[in-house]
């Protein structure tokens, strides 16, 4: 295999969870005064950090989010996860083939810790990921676009950027793992290809994933 880690984005990628977080997102920024539709919540925030979401309002409206908004974000979206979250098709295959052949792996995502192991236990893929393999935008000082994220994990994991290969279905993911020096495939199963630009490959089924790591 040409690739010495595989780093995959969480949410879209591994968990199915965008879905289910934007349409949270978007009802809650309606409901504090900052009209927002799924699809625009989608386009904006996506692969974002939470301080992002935070920015991006002041800067459009002059007005600060509420201290607790991230609380409540997270407990309506964590509620919805135990009721809906599945893994994303067939990416269960992809981890399963990686550790047989050995390849290392690891997950880094924009979202919190907390958010990704639960996540990862509501839909049983903390077994292909203990501690050692989660990597949080809490860790570095700036989330993605900032490089920052994917070379603290290649660091982390003990692998030179160049040598690493990046799963990403946001655009955002993407200028990230392009500014830290690593090969980037673009999943399309939510983002339109033409917002990945920047990735080498995009695919649009994790059945596909496999051949692209070769």
């Amino acid at each position: 295999m040409r690739y010495e880690l595989v780093i995959f984005d969480n949410d879209g990628v591994l968990v199915d969870s965008e879905p289910i977080s934007n349409r949270h997102l978007a009802a809650y920024l309606t409901e504090l005064g900052h009209p927002t539709t799924y699809e625009e919540s989608i386009q904006d925030y996506m692969g974002s950090a939470m301080h992002r979401i935070h920015e991006l309002v002041f800067e459009r409206t002059g007005q600060r989010l509420p201290e607790d908004f991230d609380d409540v974000f997270h407990a309506r979206v964590f509620a919805a996860f135990q009721r809906e979250l599945k893994p994303v098709a067939g990416v269960e295959d992809v981890l399963e083939k990686l550790t047989a052949d050995g390849v290392p792996y690891c997950v880094a995502s924009s979202g919190s810790h907390e958010r990704i192991r639960v996540g990862h236990r509501t839909t049983g893929l903390d077994r292909w990921f203990d501690e050692g393999r989660i990597f949080s935008s809490q860790d570095v000082g700036r989330g993605k676009p900032a490089p920052d994220l994917f070379l603290h994990a290649a660091k982390e994991m003990g692998v030179a950027p160049e040598r690493c290969v990046v799963v990403e279905d946001s655009p955002l993911g993407v200028q990230a793992a392009v500014a830290a020096g690593m090969d980037v495939l673009g999943f399309t199963a939510m983002t339109p290809a033409d917002r990945l630009q920047g990735a080498g490959q995009l695919f649009g089924s994790m059945a596909d994933l496999g051949d692209l790591l070769v």
